[in-house]
């Protein structure tokens, strides 16, 4: 996949998140889908899974956005999987298709090289950039805005209208940074920031 290239232009994307309970995935899936739904006016759907702890224990969402009707609620194919711990890389990272985007968080995943020669990886460090606002629990936030920047799959605008509504009041501001930061070092990677592994 050439990740310069708009996965906006395929009309139908699926997407999952992953990572662990109290890192905000379930957030990051319902401000993606809402950004698509609301700020855009195509469609989107969301499900979601979480492990026996909520808070610690695994948990996946998984967004689907399309510009016609969505015929089934569940992710089939991802065209992107993004993994915020090694467990989601685990279970779901190294299951995905060999085709899907693969982003991974720099400091908390370790990738299977051998697995991911040939597919295409990309590497965030959300949580380093998450510290740097002073907040680490904003790297859900980082992680939205960079798979913004690097695929494409909804406008930054609108992904910025859903967080501002989305986040508790008062922290507009700092979600609305984190994103940026996060579409930033997108921007500044994109073009190199890709590996077969």
């Amino acid at each position: 996949m050439d990740t310069t290239t708009s996965l906006r232009e395929k009309g139908f994307v699926q997407v999952v998140l992953s990572g662990f309970g109290g890192q905000g995935v379930i957030m990051a899936g319902e401000i993606l889908g809402r950004a698509v739904a609301v700020h855009e006016g195509r469609n989107a759907v969301m499900a979601q899974s979480y492990g026996p702890e909520s808070r610690g224990g695994a948990c996946k969402t998984e967004v689907i956005l399309a510009d016609g009707e969505i015929a089934y609620p569940r992710v089939v194919a991802p065209d992107v999987v993004v993994v915020l711990s090694q467990e989601a890389y685990r279970q779901v990272g190294l299951r995905r298709p060999p085709e899907s985007l693969l982003i991974a968080e720099e400091d908390l995943v370790k990738v299977d090289e051998e697995a991911e020669k040939g597919r295409t990886v990309l590497r965030v460090p959300a949580t380093r950039l998450a510290e740097q606002l002073g907040r680490r629990i904003v790297l859900n936030i980082v992680t939205l805005g960079y798979l913004c920047g690097v695929t494409g799959v909804a406008g930054p605008e609108a992904l910025k209208n859903s967080i501002a509504s989305s986040v508790p009041k008062g922290t507009e501001g700092l979600n609305l940074r984190a994103f940026d930061a996060g579409y930033a070092y997108a921007q500044g990677k994109s073009g190199n920031g890709g590996s077969g592994a």
